[in-house]
């Protein structure tokens, strides 16, 4: 009996791809996404579509249910779908604040507790959680976005441990920079917050230089390799605990870990 293995934030990118290697491999694999319209691809490569908001309750309870009814088991959970939004800290309203951390941790959570139960008992699971860098660093403007990312990866770390006794692996992907809409909607979110007012030059200056960025692709890398990354993480016998990937990833990280906090602010300010 093929394993079943969903994947969220599969309408685009890293999750997508993702969704079709896995399915390529001969899992039973399921799509979720806010925008089911656009992954009628994936339905042609044999990747079965759920709609998935993780901002709604009952919708993530719709999903798993689903699943568990069609299938009788999930036995790979790859928490893929997040997001950026990025601006001052005087300037992001704590209404945004609290929707980052619902999408990137809290529906993430209620997704994963709902899930947890049948994996127990068959005493089989894989979650694979897509932290990013941004779990490990910081940068000028992204204080929210990073708050959530190194939640995760806290919260990654506690979930290992509690559940390593029921045969669950729990496993962390930090993707380094990577050609998807992220960036650019990170941007977005910046100018459209912080782009007047007090802040305004740096907001403007960072904004413009994320643009270009992942406008134009240069030196990001593509998500195939993260989804290749993802698939390995999620399939090979004994994970590691993180995977880091990605452009920029392995040198910044290496920064984070032996500069100080001052020598990073000050490198990490003059890249933005």
């Amino acid at each position: 009996m093929s394993k079943v293995a969903l994947v969220t934030g599969a309408s685009s990118g890293m999750g997508e791809i993702t969704a079709v290697l896995l399915s390529q491999k001969g899992y039973k694999v399921y799509g979720a996404a806010r925008r089911t319209d656009k992954m009628k691809s994936l339905e042609a490569k044999g990747v079965s579509v759920i709609s998935l908001d993780l901002t709604k309750d009952e919708s993530i309870v719709d999903c798993v249910n689903t699943i568990l009814q069609k299938e009788g088991k999930i036995d790979i959970l790859i928490n893929n779908a997040g997001y950026g939004s990025y601006g001052a800290v005087e300037d992001v309203s704590i209404e945004e604040a609290k929707r980052q951390f619902e999408v990137n941790i809290f529906g993430l959570a209620r997704l994963t507790q709902l899930i947890l139960p049948s994996m127990r008992k068959q005493h089989f699971g894989r979650i694979v959680n897509i932290s990013s860098i941004g779990g490990k660093i910081y940068t000028p403007y992204g204080a929210w976005y990073h708050a959530t990312k190194h939640a995760l990866e806290g919260w990654s770390d506690c979930l290992r441990i509690e559940t390593k006794p029921f045969g669950i692996d729990v496993v962390i992907v930090e993707p380094g920079g990577i050609k998807t809409e992220w960036g650019s909607i990170a941007a977005d979110n910046l100018k459209k917050t912080s782009g007047s007012g007090a802040y305004a030059a740096g907001a403007n200056k960072t904004a413009d230089n994320m643009m270009q960025m992942y406008t134009s692709g240069k030196n990001l890398s593509e998500p195939e390799l993260l989804a290749k990354e993802i698939v390995k993480a999620a399939t090979v016998a004994k994970p590691k605990t993180r995977y880091a990937k990605g452009y920029f990833a392995g040198p910044v990280l290496w920064m984070r870990k032996y500069f100080s906090d001052r020598m990073f602010d000050s490198i990490i300010t003059k890249m933005a």
